[in-house]
């Protein structure tokens, strides 16, 4: 039995800042991978991308990620554009990857599968459904949110969420994901819509300003950390979850595992790339307790 199995795309991404253009590899899957090299949880990935990418996965492997590779004619190519204000992003997709299917999936079952879709047909209801029976699964919206025109990404809402979300246990979604959702422009409002479609743990990121997460009736405020520098807010979200998901696979508390999840976020913003730091760099963040 497998701690955390995250499933999702790994993407080529262009990332253009005020500061620097850079070009690195991406997605929920490949943020997470990396958050949680120096964990203490056992961990898997199944992801997709083009033959001539794979050097991306070998890089994983030698670092020690055990990782289950599907074919893909493409891998997906994102250029993600952010202003001075970190929070937000214009996004072009350059090229599509295969989507998943449950005929594809090795045999694993695990505590918690973390979904990472990044476009809206990357992983169709049955995989979900069928995962629900293996383990819990952990959802990041964003991916069902997101249409493709003219290679821009285009947000819309997500008319399947009715059917899937009964099956999803934890859900995250950031402010402007949950209000497009949800209708709410509340996060508390927000969080419970989300919670009487069937979620269990409902989490809303709300970037400097922290984040909130409603479970069985009760509201926990996680605050945000004030990292050294902004330099890179790609993948933040991703990274707060598999801090997370690390804690609460191991029994920790919400608030807990809220907070761990909010440490390691502020310190990966502080750095291009994705988290690359050690356990003993959030423990003590935790402790010094600064918060934006």
């Amino acid at each position: 039995m497998t701690d955390i199995c995250t499933i999702g795309h790994i993407s080529l991404d262009k990332i253009v800042t005020s500061q620097s253009v850079t070009y690195m590899p991406g997605g929920t899957s490949f943020y997470f991978s990396k958050t949680l090299l120096h964990s203490d949880v056992d961990y898997k990935l199944v992801t997709a991308l083009a033959l001539q990418d794979q050097y991306i996965v070998d890089d994983l492997r030698a670092e020690g990620v055990d990782i289950y590779t599907l074919p893909s004619t493409h891998t997906v190519y994102f250029q993600n554009s952010y202003s001075e204000d970190q929070n937000y992003r214009e996004q072009q997709v350059l090229r599509k990857a295969s989507p998943f299917s449950v005929s594809q999936m090795p045999d694993l079952r695990a505590k918690v599968f973390h979904l990472g879709p990044l476009l809206a047909d990357d992983i169709p209801v049955r995989l979900i459904k069928d995962l629900s029976k293996k383990g819990q699964v952990s959802l990041d919206v964003q991916g069902y949110l997101r249409r493709v025109w003219n290679k821009k990404v285009v947000y819309q809402n997500w008319p399947g969420k009715k059917k899937v979300l009964p099956y999803v246990s934890i859900l995250k979604a950031n402010e402007f994901e949950m209000e497009l959702v949800t209708g709410r422009k509340n996060a508390w409002d927000g969080a419970k819509y989300l919670s009487d479609l069937g979620v269990r743990e409902v989490i809303i990121t709300l970037g400097s300003e922290g984040s909130l997460i409603y479970s069985e009736g009760t509201f926990y405020e996680i605050p945000a950390f004030k990292p050294t520098a902004v330099v890179d807010a790609t993948g933040c979200g991703d990274t707060y979850m598999a801090g997370y998901l690390w804690k609460r696979v191991q029994g920790g508390h919400i608030q807990e595992a809220g907070e761990f999840g909010a440490a390691l976020a502020s310190l990966k913003v502080g750095t291009s790339g994705p988290f690359s730091g050690y356990p003993t760099q959030v423990a003590t963040l935790l402790e010094q307790g600064v918060l934006s």
